[in-house]
């Protein structure tokens, strides 16, 4: 499973071509701190899989990097997408390492 920082990640987001990202947690989560994207719940997740791109690199989000593993690993099992990147630690690695709100 491909795996990005949150410091490498910050500057991805700077970047010319920056990854989507895809945030996996629950709405009262997001509603506390989000650094954008897409929002779908784990739990609805495999029903709206169609509104995850496979054609560009997407970094998917959640609190601590776990919800995210599993989200990468049903995305890849069961429909074979191969351009996800866990963030890894999550949003409390965001948190930890200082960064904005992008």
């Amino acid at each position: 499973m491909k795996q990005i920082s949150a410091t490498d990640l910050a500057a991805a987001l700077q970047s010319a071509t920056p990854p989507v990202l895809l945030d996996v947690r629950e709405d009262f989560e997001r509603e506390a701190f989000h650094i954008g994207g897409i929002w779908i719940p784990l739990a609805e997740l495999i029903h709206q899989k169609d509104r995850t791109p496979q054609e560009q690199p997407v970094v998917i989000y959640c609190r601590k990097g776990i919800r995210s593993q599993i989200a990468i690993q049903k995305l890849e099992d069961r429909f074979g997408f191969d351009n996800l990147i866990n963030l890894e630690g999550g949003m409390d690695a965001w948190h930890k390492a200082g960064l904005a709100r992008p």
